[in-house]
């Protein structure tokens, strides 16, 4: 069953901290301009921001884009708030060129392969969300949402594995990959 993402940010209190994949790696992202996809709220984005890096944050809730909009105005900082239907074929992505592009708890793999494009050469891209166990664990064994067992293991064409991993995290079967153009 679809979650209602509008309801969802209408109770949702904000902007938590960063994905771990984000938080991690973000000292390695070439500088430039990030894309943020299904950014939400704006956690990562807001945290990339903070550390210099304009962001474009692709995101369908209405609720979640004028939060962000709202925030980035009060604290100044360079993340542009977009509303977008990644799930929709006939949408345009960005052309870019991004230095990184970040895909927390969201799933939707025909985006992976052409985010390649999007990148500058060395550019990131990070992924982070839940895996299969998970999703069994959740009552939703047969969910495309959730991440396969070394799914994320395995980039695309054009892009190197930098780093993987997948585990009980934080009471939560969580995988996250860095992948980078090459």
């Amino acid at each position: 069953m679809p979650r209602d993402w509008e309801a969802y940010y209408q109770r949702e209190p904000g902007p938590e901290g960063p994905a771990w994949v984000v938080r991690a790696y973000a000292a390695e992202l070439p500088s430039g301009m990030v894309l943020d996809l299904a950014g939400g709220a704006g956690r990562n984005a807001f945290y990339l921001a903070a550390l210099g890096h304009r962001v474009l944050l692709l995101e369908k809730s209405e609720t979640a884009l004028a939060r962000v909009r709202d925030l980035a105005r009060r604290q100044g900082l360079p993340v542009h708030a977009v509303p977008f239907d990644l799930e929709d074929p006939r949408e345009p992505l960005p052309p870019g060129p991004f230095a990184a592009v970040v895909m927390s708890y969201f799933v939707h793999r025909p985006l992976l392969a052409p985010m390649r494009e999007r990148l500058v050469p060395g550019g990131l891209f990070l992924i982070e969300g839940f895996g299969r166990v998970e999703a069994v664990r959740r009552g939703r064994p047969k969910s495309p949402r959730y991440w396969e067992p070394f799914e994320l293991a395995r980039p695309p064409h054009g892009f190197a594995l930098r780093a993987y991993a997948e585990g009980q995290m934080a009471l939560a079967h969580r995988v996250w990959a860095v992948w980078r153009r090459l």
